[in-house]
């Protein structure tokens, strides 16, 4: 009989060494995601997750299960590190530019591939993976916002279309050639944001829904 999604364990009951080999492929398979691509076979995951085949088969029933996986947990680091900017630093606009800066180092641009056609946005689980982003997100705008050091005329769209792009690799590089670059553009964009605004926008500003259509 083979694995199937009701035979995966279900993660709040996993052993603690199996979790470690749960978080360990998760991190395997980030990694080949964004060196190989989307379609880096599993058995080549599995190695370099340093667990064999089974193992990864017995925690992900099929590519849409680890896919979907290593993209809630990407929102749950950039969750995480929304909550420790906001813990850890008094200026609102710093917090902010911190922020910006780690949902960059996620590469969440190039992860965006290898996620459009597999995971499926009503999945109950990915609309809590949403939810909980996109509260993030608002948490530190909102308080650089209160403090008036960012501009009005923008949303979290317009924040997320620029932290898409910026880690989208251009057309014949790879990851590892334009990562450097990164930080650079991500301040310079930022700067742009900061209150009092230097000019006037053209448009309207971008809300995730908005840029979800735009995109879609």
């Amino acid at each position: 009989m083979g694995v199937t999604a009701a035979t995966v364990e279900p993660v709040h009951r996993l052993r603690a060494d199996a979790m470690r080999n749960r978080e360990r492929i998760i991190a395997a398979a980030r990694d080949a995601f964004l060196e190989v691509g989307p379609d880096v076979a599993l058995d080549a995951i599995a190695h370099r997750a340093g667990v064999g085949n089974a193992t990864l088969y017995r925690h992900f029933a099929d590519r849409g299960e680890l896919v979907l996986a290593v993209a809630v947990s990407a929102i749950d680091r950039i969750i995480a590190h929304a909550d420790h900017v906001l813990s850890e630093e008094a200026d609102a606009f710093e917090a902010l530019r911190r922020f910006t800066i780690k949902a960059a180092d996620e590469r969440i641009g190039s992860l965006s591939a290898v996620f459009c056609g597999v995971i499926e946005p009503s999945d109950p689980r990915v609309v809590d993976a949403r939810v909980r982003f996109e509260a993030a997100v608002d948490r530190v705008m909102d308080r650089a916002r209160r403090a008036g050091e960012l501009r009005p005329d923008v949303e979290r769209g317009d924040l997320l279309a620029a932290i898409t792009q910026l880690t989208r690799p251009v057309p014949g590089t790879t990851c590892g050639q334009f990562g450097p670059f990164v930080h650079r553009h991500l301040h310079i964009f930022l700067d742009g944001l900061r209150a009092p605004a230097r000019s006037t926008l053209p448009g309207a500003a971008v809300t995730l829904e908005g840029l979800r259509q735009r995109m879609s």
